[in-house]
């Protein structure tokens, strides 16, 4: 049977629910930043009237002023935001109980069981119906695409915006999917755009079209999944309402307060956000194959590289080991950096995780594993009591503060 997937995404979702508190403001551009004071004055949200002037997420505040000076600044409201996602979401269980959350703004739904019970011939015209109740009980638009797979139903919801339905069947693939960008398709970001731009792959057909084995071979595992999303053959299933969802990443980042310019300051930085992924990844009960370090200098140009790790781990003193092996090859002594993000990939349950054993080593416990987590047990621990900033495994605290970025890519 074909499946008939809806994935809904709320548009300019920070700044929709800061302007039904500001109705005034609504045909102003208006953008919701970080403290434009500070070196964490980042756009994260803005509106249609704003996007006209080229105002874009993750720009900064002065950078987004130059292109529009007359831009209203909202400081951000994360309780709200969250309040408001319980709130659509619980509308959308209305209508299933296969309802997937994709990040506070984006949910997957699956409805091939229920559109004959719900009124609906078409999941276009269910996703219609719930635009039009967002916009009238909830004063949010959103933006749907429908498909048979999520990958090219999230493909849909981003092909037209705002406040729009699009629908992605089998026969339309060759006409919508495969002439977009490869960057369009999920999970494929700018390191694997660029390591695809060598082979001539620069749209999802040519993607599509592609040898897979020559694309595992370039890529892994991913060079695989890549090449079925494509081709339109994802079968990932929609999650249950209130299924914790297995993260695919998890990712801590800060833009320091200075920039930093000796080795010290690095390794004292680069120690602190792998002590909050070792945390994250422990909380979730998974280790992690690939650590990926993301340098960023004044300018805003971005260094990424990563690197399999030589076991699965959660260990903040291994994941650090690694992050330093990683900047010893990326970063030049003396350049200034202004931010970084140190992701862990490749992520598997706890429980799942193995290490190839030597013949002639011993299968007893790796006496230093055992101390490793004992002392990361210990430190979570005191991080529950107290918070999450009580202790950290490395000085140099003082460089990070209170916007410092912690994400789980779901």
């Amino acid at each position: 049977m074909t499946r008939t997937i809806l994935h809904c995404d709320l548009n300019c979702f920070f700044a929709s629910v800061e302007l039904r508190e500001r109705p005034e403001l609504k045909n102003l551009p208006v953008a919701v930043c970080g403290d434009p004071t500070s070196r964490h004055g980042i756009i994260l949200a803005k509106n249609e009237a704003a996007k006209v002037f080229g105002i874009q997420t993750a720009e900064t505040v002065w950078q987004a002023r130059k292109k529009c000076p007359q831009l209203l600044l909202l400081p951000p409201h994360h309780r709200a935001y969250r309040d408001v996602s319980r709130e659509v979401n619980a509308l959308y269980q209305e209508y299933t109980d296969r309802v997937e959350p994709f990040g506070v703004d984006e949910s997957w739904l699956d409805v091939t069981a229920q559109l004959p019970s719900l009124g609906c011939t078409t999941g276009q015209e269910l996703a219609d119906t719930l635009r039009r109740r967002l916009k009238a009980e909830l004063g949010l638009t959103i933006s749907v695409g429908v498909s048979f797979n999520k990958v090219f139903a999230k493909l849909g919801s981003d092909y037209k915006k705002p406040d729009a339905t699009t629908v992605i069947s089998p026969d339309d693939v060759p006409s919508i999917v495969w002439p977009l960008p490869v960057s369009a398709l999920l999970f494929v970001g700018r390191a694997t755009r660029q390591a695809l731009e060598p082979y001539g792959v620069k749209t999802i057909g040519d993607l599509a079209r592609f040898d897979p084995n020559s694309l595992e071979a370039l890529l892994g595992k991913q060079g695989r999944q890549l090449y079925e999303y494509a081709n339109g053959l994802d079968r990932d299933p929609v999650a249950l309402a209130g299924t914790d969802t297995a993260p695919k990443s998890v990712g801590s980042g800060t833009t320091f307060s200075h920039n930093l310019t000796t080795w010290d300051e690095l390794k004292a930085g680069a120690a602190i956000l792998c002590d909050n992924v070792a945390m994250e990844l422990r909380k979730n009960a998974m280790v992690c194959r690939t650590l990926q370090i993301t340098v960023r200098d004044p300018k805003f140009k971005d260094i990424c590289r990563q690197r399999p790790l030589p076991s699965p781990s959660q260990f903040s003193r291994e994941l650090s080991a690694a992050a330093m092996d990683i900047l010893k090859d990326c970063w030049k002594p003396g350049s200034p950096v202004r931010a970084l993000t140190v992701t862990a990939q490749n992520l598997q349950d706890q429980a799942d995780a193995f290490e190839q054993v030597s013949l002639f080593r011993s299968v007893e416990p790796d006496p230093h594993h055992v101390k490793q987590a004992r002392l990361d047990a210990a430190m979570d621990k005191i991080r529950a009591k107290y918070g999450k900033k009580a202790i950290h495994i490395s000085a140099g605290a003082t460089l990070l503060d209170h916007t410092d970025k912690d994400e789980i890519e779901p």
